[in-house]
């Protein structure tokens, strides 16, 4: 079969790009952890508003930066508050959760939300290795990467499909007459899109901290897809980048100061709550700093609308997704909300090559 270009792969597709969000539920400088919870949620309600595909909240344990690391409980609080955007996890970290657990508590948000709910999966513990033991320490302590058995066992208790002398056939996930939401896998490297491909499921790459090559994740998604007669008939690609878009370049970089100085904060350990614009700009950096935050920049989009647009166009002619899911990781909620604004105002058409 011969391989369409990216650019003519883009060109053909006629409907418009899905825009989605994800967002972790940061705590600020000056902010509090009820608070950050409080605003995902207003966040949630202002770009369902604003005709967003998608809404995804994380997990993640032990970080001073983070509030939640409860993405069901966040999720039934956002469906409940919002209308039409559909709501899921970006994602449950499967290896802290026993399989039955994910699927009893994903099954009750689809009964009472049907048709709204995603149920995204990711194989890292979201955490230090200590946490994740004490996340485990009343689950099988066996070392070792465990997530595809744990994956195997949940469409399990979907499908009903257990081997005739497994101990679990008997069991039944509650309420019995719900199936679960689609599945998606979450990835930074080339494993998870693999195995999505394999299985006939929606892949989501996390450009936004991802080391791996983002088009060796995307294309071999793409090309190494399996139709699945009760998952999905064709591939969907999520990418995940980090974007922050203002009415100009200079108050976008302005913004985006806060970034830089999380993600530097971050490589060395340090999680922190978000730095305000004004304490990056005030911050000492070094040379090898500064390298460090352009090189980072590379994974993040700043700018007005028509950089933004733009940049937004090449990732979308080069991966070949389907749909952007953008995290806007800044001090500022009003910021924040402008951001999603302007670009959900955008007419993104595909890069000319």
């Amino acid at each position: 079969m011969q391989r369409t270009s990216p650019h003519l792969w883009a060109m053909t597709q006629h409907a418009p790009l899905a825009l989605s969000v994800l967002d972790l539920s940061f705590v600020t400088s000056g902010g509090s952890g009820p608070q950050a919870l409080r605003e995902t949620i207003e966040l949630a309600r202002h770009v369902d508003a604003l005709g967003f595909r998608r809404f995804w909240v994380a997990e993640h344990h032990n970080l001073p930066s983070v509030a939640s690391g409860a993405p069901d409980v966040m999720a039934g609080q956002i469906l409940a508050a919002t209308e039409n955007i559909r709501v899921g996890s970006g994602g449950v970290m499967l290896p802290n959760h026993a399989p039955l657990m994910v699927a009893e508590r994903f099954k009750v948000l689809e009964g009472l939300y049907p048709g709204r709910v995603d149920l995204g999966l990711g194989r890292a513990p979201g955490t230090d290795q200590l946490t994740a033991m004490a996340l485990r320490r009343r689950q099988d302590m066996e070392p070792g990467d465990d997530f595809l058995d744990r994956l195997k066992e949940l469409m399990m208790w979907d499908s009903g499909d257990w081997p005739a002398d497994h101990p679990f056939r008997s069991i039944r996930v509650m309420p019995v007459d719900v199936k679960l939401p689609p599945i998606w896998l979450l990835g930074s490297s080339g494993y998870s899109a693999r195995l999505a491909a394999q299985l006939g499921m929606g892949f989501a790459f996390a450009h936004h901290f991802a080391t791996h090559d983002v088009m060796d994740a995307m294309l071999s998604y793409r090309n190494g897809f399996r139709p699945s007669a009760d998952r999905l008939d064709a591939p969907h690609a999520i990418l995940a980048l980090s974007v922050v878009c203002a009415p100009t370049d200079e108050e976008a970089e302005w913004l985006a100061g806060s970034v830089d100085l999380s993600h530097l904060r971050r490589a060395r350990g340090d999680y922190q709550p978000i730095p305000s614009p004004e304490e990056a700009a005030a911050q000492h950096y070094s040379e090898s700093d500064r390298a460090f935050m352009r090189r980072n920049r590379e994974k993040v989009l700043v700018g007005g609308p028509e950089r933004v647009r733009e940049g937004l166009a090449r990732f979308i002619d080069t991966t070949r997704a389907d749909e952007v899911m953008i995290t806007t990781p800044v001090h500022d909620l009003a910021a924040k909300k402008r951001s999603y604004e302007l670009v959900a105002q955008m007419e993104i058409a595909p890069v000319a090559v």
